[in-house]
């Protein structure tokens, strides 16, 4: 303690607590008000999201390039364009990707505010209810609207990973076969059902609707043997091609045409109520 004139006095441990704590309080100002501001304390757009960890994971049909026939290397209609053999290991780098398939409450946003073209599906209420998927676009007006929304179309093997997950299944929930508690397929609702209807159907990671209810554009064009000479690391497909891959089965599929395996591709101008997307972007920029 000390004293000072006029009987004053002060002490530099309360002097110093007092002005410690309003340091304090000035720096939790400063922090709560950059957090209410900056996007930059939270993952940007990874709203409704999850991420799928860097890593290697089995691809494609369990057959080996040795129980393969011949013939079937070259067949260009095998399985309605999709080959899915031989299986092989790819990695991938760490990615997002988004949990539910798009829905037409968000694609609605999205035309709002850029004045795009309303998808075929608009009008039908069969298929234009807010928490259904959009379906009726087309794999550029796909693009655009992840582009929009500063993301991507997965690629192929990016969809297939974040189905299979940390196992080599069949399909997202594992390798029993498909039923009507696990996916919206085989026209039984004859239409889609909101994104996340079937708890049952999640991939590992949590993803809803990888098989059933729309199949999904991604970004990849098809070739019927690009399984024989991908690239082991991050296959990003074809450089060109005439058809665009399209992965999931849908809601007027049988239990065949929803594995997580299976590789249908169609023009990319196709614009129909049994197809959609979801979109993914990098885990790193």
């Amino acid at each position: 303690m000390i004293e000072l004139e006029g009987s004053i006095t002060y002490n530099p441990v309360s002097f110093f607590k007092i002005k410690n704590s309003i340091v304090m309080k000035q720096i939790l100002f400063i922090l709560l008000s950059l957090c209410i501001v900056s996007p930059c304390f939270a993952a940007p757009s990874s709203e409704e999201m999850v991420l799928i960890p860097a890593g290697k994971f089995q691809m494609g049909s369990q057959k080996s390039l040795l129980e393969l026939k011949p013939h079937d290397l070259f067949n260009t209609d095998r399985h309605t364009l999709g080959p899915e053999n031989p299986a092989h290991e790819v990695y991938l780098d760490a990615f997002y990707i988004d949990i539910y398939e798009v829905t037409h409450k968000k694609y609605r946003k999205y035309v709002d505010a850029t004045g795009a073209k309303k998808p075929r599906s608009w009008e039908n209420p069969e298929f234009n209810g807010d928490q259904q998927p959009v379906v009726g676009v087309s794999w550029k007006e796909a693009v655009a609207y992840c582009e929009w929304s500063e993301k991507r179309l997965p690629t192929e093997a990016e969809w297939e990973k974040a189905g299979r997950g940390k196992r080599s299944v069949k399909y997202p929930w594992g390798d029993s076969p498909p039923d009507s508690e696990k996916l919206n397929y085989n026209e039984e609702k004859m239409k889609t059902t909101p994104v996340g209807s079937y708890e049952k159907g999640q991939s590992d990671y949590g993803i809803y609707d990888l098989s059933g209810n729309a199949s999904e554009w991604v970004h990849d064009w098809h070739y019927p043997e690009y399984y024989l000479f991908s690239p082991k690391e991050n296959p990003q497909g074809p450089e060109n091609g005439q058809y665009k891959i399209i992965r999931g089965g849908n809601w007027r599929n049988n239990a065949d045409d929803v594995d997580l395996i299976y590789r249908n591709a169609t023009t990319p101008i196709l614009k129909s109520n049994g197809v959609g997307f979801r979109c993914a972007k990098n885990a790193s920029k």
